[in-house]
């Protein structure tokens, strides 16, 4: 059984555990190595239970806990040619230990695709993986649904979707001009809208449940974020199990190919 779990997703930090059968796969390291620990404790997982850990990029909010997470873990570290780059000169203990991720790899019995995103980070990736049991996709911090995202996602039966803003909220917020600019450009962040358009195809292509993330505290709602893809969802006559993962703390479990479990 291959299950999903976020740890926390949203501006102040993110990671997320993948586990199947086979292994147990950490995406990102943006929470402090003692809040890894304590979520994957609530699975009964450790900390050396760990078989990789997936870099998307290297904002802070995606890699603060990682180099106290290297001092107690011994597995290796995939990112992108560039991320890698970036993660080299801020970090001891990693040059034995990263792997590239630039095209199709492995982890154990798990075949993991990444593919490139549009976002202000040397290097940034989402990810394709494929257990045994189906495929799960991620895609957050994007400014667009990249070509390659489009072409690699569909076909999953779960997938964790960036719907990191609703824009009128944006605009009118508190946020300065400059800050405003980016996270609406084409390298910043999913709105809601753009979302729920991605959902409906990945829906289309088979998607059984999707999750949102990376929601703004200041800039957007659960509420307005599940609003938008339901109502884009319906239009298209399409009705996948719809959810929002916390922003902090240990959210649903969510089997790929199956429903939520359990709710955080």
């Amino acid at each position: 059984m291959t299950m999903v779990h976020t740890l926390a997703s949203g501006s102040s930090g993110n990671a997320l555990v993948l586990s199947w059968e086979g292994g147990h796969i950490l995406v990102d390291a943006g929470i402090s190595c003692r809040r890894i620990a304590q979520g994957l404790e609530a699975l009964g997982l450790g900390l050396r239970d760990l078989d990789a850990v997936l870099v998307t990029h290297t904002h802070s909010d995606h890699i603060s806990g990682l180099q106290t997470l290297l001092k107690r873990t011994d597995c290796p570290v995939y990112a992108s040619a560039g991320a890698g780059r970036d993660l080299l000169r801020r970090m001891v203990l990693l040059e034995d230990r990263l792997e590239a991720a630039e095209g199709p790899f492995s982890v154990k019995d798990c075949a993991v695709t990444p593919f490139p995103t549009s976002h202000d980070a040397p290097g940034s990736r989402g990810y394709r993986f494929d257990t045994p049991d189906g495929g799960f996709g991620l895609l957050t911090d994007s400014g667009a649904v990249t070509a390659e995202a489009a072409a690699v996602l569909p076909g999953v039966a779960l997938a964790v979707l960036e719907a990191n803003h609703d824009v009128e909220t944006l605009r009118s917020g508190p946020y300065p001009y400059f800050l405003k600019e980016r996270i609406l450009g084409p390298s910043g962040h999913l709105c809601n809208e753009d979302a729920a358009a991605f959902a409906v195809a990945l829906a289309a292509a088979g998607a059984r449940e999707i999750v949102l993330a990376h929601l703004s505290r200041e800039n957007n709602t659960p509420a307005m974020a599940l609003g938008a893809v339901e109502a884009a969802l319906r239009a298209a006559g399409l009705s996948p199990r719809l959810s929002a993962a916390p922003r902090d703390g240990l959210g649903g479990a969510y089997m790929v190919g199956g429903g939520a479990v359990c709710s955080g």
